[in-house]
């Protein structure tokens, strides 16, 4: 398991609710905490917009488990299948096998004492019921925190439900929410009358403190007066809390003008963040210009209807659940919800056509950082494909285009779902179903699924011969040569992967799949007994890929050279190249990658005089191999240098001492382990996913990426298929 990137759930932005400000609550805060000390599960539950996101945010900030706080985004999830997905991905587990996400959740959580917060899980109740209840089962030292507008209904859950402020705190945050538009205002019969209208729930007192630019409390006062009275009659009763925030959404509504409640509905097509670019062409058209969508979404941010995040991948902005549903609501009105959930999957087809190219550049790791940012409205679009009639080719070509996010960048397990959920369609376009086909079998190859990698490929190979798509072949074949490597045909994986590289040429096609077809080629002849052919087709990737800014193929092309350095002898240099090697599979979340590199560090360690590191290494890399598959593919030509630097460990510390060697090695999760093997060479580890040293949306040459790709280019792109 990773070790947090974030020790409390707010460190890096991203709670939407920790970027107001938290007035109040103290009482509410400390019996939380306490009951979080006494029970596993507690439930917070209230009406939207009352706080609980917020409060349960500072409670698990303070409580701080030995291994830390998670926090797990559930609103932006669909699909009840994605929820075990989505908690794997907010804990950044990697696993490359078939294993269901929720046996990675088991297996990687044992032991570790974490709080696990789900927020927003009132629309999956059963799915989520159903993970608590096993992972509270089969985890001891697990605490969890849900977050939702009803209970899971579980047995042993503690509920908290969460009223809305007192008229005090609800005068504080008013007068705060004032405060950061530069006003000062006090404490009057008026202001207090407003937060009694808004029943004190934090959401409706801040949308009517935005209001404080053109109204004067008296003048909310009477508005809010107006709008009581029509929604009841002209009743004078209390309204019901759900009423209240109703009222004063809707009524901040109807003050938006025409502009406004028109971004307002049309931004609640996005999945949880969003960038300007995207906002701008999404929702401009008919009645509102591109040019005018940052003046407008100024004014709805100042009236707190959408927030400012600053993320690592940039500025973006999103609306609270409660915000966006009442958007929706109206975008549905309109009629033109089905017209802007378009412009939305074409604006993320783009964006994923534009990061498939980019990621053979000097941006690969923006397009990394990028994709993660990206991830709810990528799966959004995907959903919108493969749910819609006739969009089967759009979810196959998307599916598709994403590889280098399921293979380069950790996330197989979730992107073969995708793969076969889009495969199962018909489609009339046979390109796409070509490409999803060898992206599906490449997929397959990393899991160690060999059986329905080669269906899969095979398929892919006979539809386009039949079709004359000699792209499809070219990747097919590739991709089959690859398989031969891992299951030990090398004298087939010689022939097929010198095949697929004459195919590649012929067609011109360069990027990081036709490099890493030459540094699965180089393997071979490694093994075949021919290292400097080995060296000679690695140093030509390490050249191309130099030349492109390339460092995810670059990484593999590096262990084969110091796997060749190491046999020559030269082990100063191989330990040089796999430092390198390790840094950057690591940093792209590359588990095989990772633990390729540890394992031939700790032989190159053994051969420099170190048994005890060695050893301990390789019990690291053995904690980590159930992650990716089956240890060193059962390969007996990669099982080789593992035999030997296991065998001359053992011949120095004997067998009692390498194995007391190799359990502490496994005592270290993957973080740790990659850290100790760059810290023994003095290299400092990289952060899990590349921070963009510029804007991702723009090139450098200054053409940007405000409208998508209209359709996949091939020659050079890696859109193939």
């Amino acid at each position: 398991m990773r070790g947090p990137q974030r020790p409390g759930p707010s460190a890096d932005g991203n709670l939407p609710l920790e970027l107001t400000a938290f007035v109040g609550r103290s009482a509410e805060l400390g019996a939380l905490s306490r009951a979080l000390e006494s029970g596993r599960l507690v439930t917070v539950t209230g009406a939207g917009g009352v706080g609980k996101s917020r409060l349960a945010a500072r409670a698990a900030a303070g409580a701080a488990p030995r291994d830390g706080v998670w926090r797990v985004e559930l609103a932006s999830v669909r699909d009840p299948e994605f929820v075990d997905h989505a908690v794997v991905e907010a804990l950044g587990l990697t696993d490359h096998t078939t294993r269901l996400p929720r046996e990675t959740l088991l297996d990687q959580l044992a032991g570790r004492r974490i709080l696990l917060l789900l927020d927003g899980f009132e629309h999956l109740v059963d799915a989520c019921a159903g993970l608590v209840v096993e992972l509270l089962r089969r985890l001891p030292d697990l605490t969890v925190l849900a977050v939702g507008r009803r209970p899971l209904g579980v047995a042993g859950e503690r509920l908290f439900p969460l009223a809305p402020l007192g008229e005090d705190e609800a005068v504080r945050l008013f007068a705060e929410r004032a405060g950061r538009q530069g006003l000062d205002v006090r404490d009057c019969a008026e202001v207090r009358e407003v937060c009694r209208r808004l029943e004190g729930i934090p959401l409706a007192v801040e949308l009517a403190a935005g209001r404080l630019r053109a109204l004067s409390p008296g003048q909310l006062l009477e508005r809010l007066d107006d709008r009581f009275r029509l929604l009841t009659g002209g009743g004078q009763d209390v309204l019901p809390r759900h009423r209240a925030l109703r009222t004063a959404i809707g009524w901040s509504h109807e003050l938006c003008t025409p502009a406004e409640r028109l971004l307002w509905a049309r931004l609640s097509v996005f999945a949880q963040a969003f960038d300007l670019e995207a906002a701008e062409y999404v929702c401009s058209g008919d009645g509102l210009a591109a040019e005018d969508v940052l003046d407008v979404l100024a004014e709805l941010l100042a009236q707190s209807v959408v927030c400012r995040e600053d993320t690592r991948s940039g500025v973006r902005y999103r609306m609270l659940d409660t915000v966006r549903a009442y958007g929706a609501h109206w975008l549905t009105a309109t009629g033109d919800a089905g017209r802007l959930r378009r412009r939305h999957r074409d604006w993320y087809m783009g964006l994923a056509t534009w990061c498939e190219l980019e990621w053979f550049s000097p941006r690969q790791a923006g397009v990394a950082a990028r994709v993660e940012a990206e991830l709810p409205n990528l799966r959004a679009a995907l959903e919108h494909c493969l749910t819609e009639p006739d969009e089967a080719h759009l979810g196959q070509c998307l599916a598709g285009s994403l590889w280098f996010c399921w293979a380069g960048c950790g996330r197989l397990s979730e992107g073969r779902r995708w793969l076969e959920r889009s495969l199962e369609l018909d489609s009339e376009y046979p390109q796409s179903r070509l490409k999803a086909l060898w992206v599906l079998g490449y997929v397959a190859i990393l899991q160690g699924d060999a059986v329905p990698a080669l269906a899969a490929l095979q398929e892919c190979r006979e539809e386009a011969e039949l079709l004359g798509d000699p792209t499809a072949v070219a990747y097919a074949e590739h991709r089959t040569g690859c398989l031969a490597l891992v299951t030990d045909d090398m004298a087939r994986a010689e022939t097929l992967l010198r095949s697929a590289l004459d195919r590649y040429q012929e067609i011109g096609e360069l990027n990081s799949n036709v490099l890493m077809a030459q540094v699965e080629l180089a393997m071979a002849r490694a093994f075949l007994g021919d290292p400097a052919d080995a060296v000679r087709l690695c140093e030509d990737v390490r050249r191309v890929c130099e030349d492109h800014g390339e460092r995810w193929a670059r990484s593999y092309a590096l262990y084969v050279l110091a796997y060749a350095a190491w046999q020559d002898g030269d082990h100063a240099a191989a330990r040089e190249l796999l430092a390198d090697c390790l840094g950057h599979a690591h940093g792209f979340r590359d588990l095989l990658g990772s633990v390729l590199s540890i394992e031939l560090l700790a032989l190159v360690t053994v051969a420099q005089g170190d048994p005890a590191e060695a050893a301990v290494l390789q019990g690291a890399a053995g904690r980590m191999w159930p992650s990716v598959g089956l240890p060193l593919f059962g390969s007996a030509y990669y099982n080789a240098p593992h035999e030997l630097c296991e065998a001359t460990a053992r011949r120095a510390l004997g067998d009692e001492r390498y194995t007391e060697c190799v359990r502490q090695g496994e005592l270290l999760d993957r973080e740790a382990a990659v850290a100790r093997a760059l810290e023994y060479f003095g290299v400092r580890p990289p952060e899990a996913v590349p921070v963009p040293r510029e804007p991702v949306g723009r090139h450098r040459d200054g053409a940007d990426m405000r409208k998508p790709a209209a359709s996949p280019t091939r020659k050079g792109g890696e859109t193939t298929g």
